[in-house]
């Protein structure tokens, strides 16, 4: 497949930050107003004006480490919000391992510029590159093929397991922001002797289907509110042909939005799983000082702004990362 990689005298084209953020036409200052209105006052410019200006800090490299591969699904949407969170886990957490980039095709190469400047040595893998050899490695799963090819989070199931090149993946969810180190997830991916998949927990269900219909269909038990948005998984535990199976259940396509949570926790809880501890969960209130990061989750989108990454730049996140 076209794989990128990208850093100095690489492929992708090195380009300004000052090209990241849309115009302030009227339509825009509409929408602002109106979010305004519903997110508070402060949320607009947190994320209009401080956001973009991750993109003054220097690159950061990742070691490369074969025990374990970070694995992150980006779009034109979030992918700012990636840099900020890539960039808090690798500076506050300790963790050096491998990372790839994983885009939805919908990155221009604006966006992809970016973000190979960023992260030199990281690999990039756009849509369109990974397309045919999907194709191929789907040919005899029909669901998992139009599931993939009708719903980008489908990426995460599928190519983030495929492309894996190490034994143990990190997988990371764009709207996650850490604040110290990660030392449960961290000591987990460390420990040979490890073999469980552990994810976070959700502050809701999460699934396309309620978990006893998939232990009656499928012969074991599914914990309630797995998310898949941060945690570890261990290769070969993301299976091709299980994965078509409990895409035959009945409603399990219903809701487009949890279908991939609901595989990646199926095949978990097939593997092997728990969860990690309860500072890693999903919760709709505010970060707390003492834990290691935060996922900010559709509902509470709009707090990685104007709690996020202020707490993030009072600690001094842009200082300490420019060059």
């Amino acid at each position: 497949m076209a794989e990128r990689t990208a850093g100095p005298g690489g492929e992708v084209p090195l380009v300004t930050a000052s090209r990241s953020m849309p115009p302030l036409t009227p339509g825009r200052i509409w929408y602002l107003l109106r979010t305004t209105c519903r997110e508070g006052w402060s949320t607009p410019y947190w994320r209009e004006v401080v956001r973009g200006r991750i993109l003054r800090t220097p690159p950061v490299e990742t070691p490369g480490s074969s025990a374990c591969e970070i694995h992150v699904l980006t779009s034109h949407g979030d992918w700012l919000n990636l840099v900020w969170g890539l960039k808090s886990l690798f500076w506050y957490s300790g963790v050096e391992h491998a990372l790839c980039i994983h885009e939805d095709g919908s990155l221009g190469e604006v966006e992809l510029g970016h973000l190979g400047s960023h992260f030199p040595s990281a690999r990039i893998l756009p849509r369109h590159g990974a397309d045919k050899e999907m194709e191929s490695v789907l040919s005899n799963a029909p669901l998992c093929r139009g599931f993939r090819a009708t719903n980008p989070l489908a990426l995460k199931v599928f190519d983030f397991s495929h492309f894996l090149r190490a034994e143990r993946m990190l997988l990371l969810d764009s709207d996650i922001l850490f604040f110290g180190p990660v030392q449960t997830l961290a000591e987990r991916i460390k420990d040979p002797g490890y073999r469980l998949n552990t994810l976070n927990r959700d502050w809701s269900f999460g699934y396309s289907v309620p978990p006893d219909v998939v232990s009656e269909r499928c012969g074991y038990d599914l914990p309630p509110l797995i998310n898949s948005g941060l945690g570890l998984l261990h290769a070969g535990s993301i299976d091709v042909r299980h994965c078509e199976e409990l895409l035959g259940i009945p409603g399990v396509l219903g809701h487009p939005h949890r279908i991939e949570q609901t595989l990646i926790a199926a095949c978990s809880a097939r593997h092997g799983f728990e969860f990690l501890p309860r500072e890693y969960d999903v919760a709709l209130a505010c970060s707390e000082p003492d834990h290691p990061c935060k996922h900010y989750t559709g509902p509470i989108r709009h707090l990685m702004y104007r709690e996020g990454m202020r707490r993030l730049v009072r600690a001094g996140i842009l200082e300490k990362g420019r060059a």
